[in-house]
């Protein structure tokens, strides 16, 4: 009987790295170097077009004048608007995707809230490490990501659906242990998203003062943790069942 091949992890499937730019001449050539020039600056202009304009405001032709370059030059590097926004979005696509994975194996692990508070807080060190790192690409990912799947835009809107759904899967293994109030996770784990990416444009369109964004870790899990966790005294609460409805005693 033939050996059945296991499936492709999820992450792969879900997740596939933006196609990198084609590279002219060996690495660390002065070809190379001149691929990268020009990339960075295709990059760096369309940032910041997209922005001020939004993804929809903005055409191939803004952007290789903002850039100072040929049309041509655009497609020797991008296949068109929606690759160079994979290529913007793929670093922190990288990292917190990575974070919410490792988020979900330490809470299959976790057997107290001390655990379970040091797995969240895992996840929003990597929020705000990107905050710090890449300003420009999170907050036009939060601008863009609630808009139509169409065009330059899928690739955000398939983070915002990639993030929900791990999301919803940690609070569920949060579940597991009895570590989290009975509410449904597709309930709890979505108004936490909500809520941190609403708190995060916030932060960087600069309509509210909330200090230095490395202590937006700290503050969110408390925020969150301790209005979802089960409280430590008093009587049990009545058996409800995750989708809020009194269960059977």
């Amino acid at each position: 009987m033939a050996t059945r091949k296991p499936p492709p992890s999820r992450q792969a499937v879900e997740s596939p790295p933006a196609p990198t730019p084609r590279r002219p001449g060996p690495q660390g050539g002065v070809r190379d170097t001149n691929r990268r020039e020009r990339v960075n600056a295709l990059a760096d202009a369309a940032l910041e077009l997209f922005l001020e304009r939004g993804l929809d405001g903005v055409t191939i032709d803004d952007i290789t004048q903002a850039a100072g370059v040929a049309k041509g030059t655009f497609y020797r590097y991008f296949e068109d608007k929606a690759a160079l926004v994979d290529f913007l979005l793929e670093p922190v696509r990288r990292e917190l995707l990575q974070g919410l994975v490792a988020c979900g194996e330490a809470l299959e692990a976790a057997r107290d809230v001390e655990a379970m508070f040091e797995a969240y807080r895992a996840v929003a060190a990597i929020i705000a490490g990107a905050i710090v790192q890449h300003p420009g690409v999170v907050r036009l990912y939060l601008q863009e990501c609630r808009g139509p799947a169409v065009g330059a835009r899928v690739k955000l809107v398939e983070v915002a659906r990639l993030i929900s759904r791990h999301a919803v899967d940690i609070t569920r293994k949060a579940h597991t242990h009895g570590l989290l109030r009975p509410i449904r996770p597709a309930v709890s784990g979505l108004a936490v998203v909500g809520a941190v990416e609403r708190l995060l444009l916030a932060v960087l369109s600069e309509e509210e003062d909330i200090g230095n964004p490395l202590e937006l870790p700290n503050a969110l899990t408390t925020l969150i943790l301790d209005g979802l966790r089960l409280p430590h005294s008093g009587p049990p609460p009545a058996r409800r069942k995750l989708d809020g409805k009194p269960g059977r005693p």
